[in-house]
Order: structure tokens, then sequence, then C-alpha cells
């Protein structure tokens, strides 16, 4: 019988020495999808708010290490949280926490080197960023917990992920908030909100098997209804947050472009296939390049 698992066989961590692989493997080094949608945010707020092109270069430099590294230690913190739940579902048993293949006190040593290197961006950054980076640490903790207790952690992902937007805009402008940045902020919880939905189907009967929540499960029959509020909603918002920061009328427009893949998204979307859901989840990293691109024709 062939199983579903999100780990690749055949990537270029196997070529790594054993001892290795398994730590490239634990922080999803093999699969650079959830990096790209950590840094995504931070790189719309860049586009919108820095100064001048090499300033915002410095800082697109700064956001993906720190993206990279702080993505690679929020799998290792969820998986330390989920070691017993991942080891009873089909995608992510073969994880090296469940699996046994690494030890906690290995990941925790993994962890510390990590957050060594988001400490070391951070520095770089200016007063609020730093501030702003170090309140982020309580929703990495926290996310893992949310599916145990409530059915929506999509939702405090995007709290998590997303929280680069305020972040970049308070690295590129030294403000806190804005409403550029509150829109921004909202539109992406909203993003975030649709497409871990869709990758949440992929586990959704194991989910339901040992307890937990997702809006996969609460939303089953009817997610492609969720998914047309939350990508409309964000769509409006982020043209809002364009808009309060006088990106062009041709950049607005092709805004378009992204629209049409999330749509395609729901079109296409079949919860009975978790390899077509894995697909489909993917497709948003070329929706975050799609705005990224809108942002910078905007503002020129």
């Amino acid at each position: 019988m062939v199983t579903f698992t999100d780990i690749r066989a055949g990537g270029w961590v196997r070529h790594l020495p054993p001892e290795l692989a398994p730590y490239a493997i634990l922080g999803r080094f093999d699969r650079p999808i959830g990096t790209w949608l950590l840094f995504l945010p931070g790189l719309w707020a860049l586009e919108l708010a820095a100064p001048n092109l090499w300033i915002g270069l410095l800082l697109v430099f700064l956001f993906a290490v720190g993206a990279l590294a702080m993505r690679a230690a929020g799998c290792v913190v969820n998986d330390l949280w989920d070691r017993e739940m991942d080891a009873q579902v089909e995608r992510t048993r073969a994880r090296p926490l469940a699996s046994g293949a690494l030890k906690p006190m290995d990941a925790l040593v993994f962890l510390a080197l990590l957050c060594t290197i988001g400490l070391l961006v951070l520095l770089c950054l200016n007063t609020q960023a730093r501030i702003l980076g170090v309140l982020s640490l309580i929703l990495v903790v926290l996310y893992p917990l949310a599916k145990r207790f409530t059915w929506w952690p999509q939702v405090m992902l995007g709290f998590t992920f997303g929280w680069g937007a305020p972040m970049g805009f308070a690295a590129a402008s030294g403000h806190f908030i804005s409403w550029a940045s509150l829109f921004l902020y909202c539109a992406t919880i909203l993003w975030i909100l649709g497409y871990d939905t869709i990758y949440a189907h992929q586990d959704r009967e194991d989910d339901a098997l040992i307890g937990v929540k997702s809006t996969a499960i609460l939303f089953e029959r009817n997610t492609k209804s969720l998914l047309a509020l939350s990508y409309g909603g964000f769509i409006i918002l982020l043209s809002v947050a364009m808009a309060a920061c006088r990106v062009n009328d041709f950049g607005l427009w092709l805004l378009l472009i992204p629209a049409a893949l999330l749509g395609w998204q729901i079109y296409k979307l079949d919860t009975e296939s978790p390899e077509a859901c894995l697909t489909l989840f993917k497709l948003n990293r070329e929706v975050g390049l799609a705005v990224a691109f809108a942002i910078l024709v905007g503002r020129l």
C-alpha cells in the first residue's frame, strides 16, 4: 500500500550525511514552501514602506534569512508539541521526532541554534521591529496548542505567519502601527486562513479520529464558501492597504492576477485528494509573488 507523506524521499537532504539529514527534515529545509509563505507578508510590507531601494534590499535580505531560521524554529516547536499526534497521522508519522530518528533534546539544541540566528537578524533591525520580533515568539509557541482547543487553529496560524506584515512596516518606517500595516496584517490573516484550510484537508480524517480540530473539519463540505470569503476579503483589504500607501492604479489592477490564482484554487479544490490539496496549497507561493509584483509595479 502506498502511503501519503509530506517528506520528499528523493529530496536533496537525502544526500546529506546521515546524522544531519534528520535535522534538515525537522526544519523542513526540504520543503521551502513554508519559508516562502512566512517571508512574503514581510516582503509586501517592505515594498510598501521602505524609504528607498537600498534600505529596502537590505531589509529584504534580513527578512529572508530570518524567515528561513524562524520557519524552521516554528517547525521544531510544532513537532515537539505534536510528536505523539504525528505518530498517529499517515502524512506525519515519518517526521524525525515522531519516528524516533531524533530525540527531544536533539531538537531543543537545534532550536537554540535557529533562535540564535533569528536573534542576530533581529539585532540588525530598529527598536520597533525588535520588540515585535520578540512578541512573535509568543505566537510561535502558542500556535501548536490551538488545534487542541479551538476549531480555528488556521486563524492562529494567520496571526503567526502574518506577523511579518506589521514587523516589515515597523522595520521600514520606524512606526509600530499604521492603518496600512493593520489592513495588510488583516488581509494576510484571511489569506492564511484560506490556504491552511486547504492544507489541513490532507489530514482531515486522521485529525478527526485523534481529536485534533481544524477549519477543514468544521467546514468540510462548505470549504469552498469559506475560501471565497477569506480569499475575497484578502484581496479587498490588500487593495485598501496598497491604496493607503499610494500604490498607483496599474498596481491595483495587477491584483487581478493573484485573484485569478485564488479563484483557480477554489474551482479546482478536491478535498478528498491529499495530493491535490497539497498542490493547490503550494500555488500560494505564486499568489504571493504576484502580489509582490503588483506592489512593485504600483510603487514605480
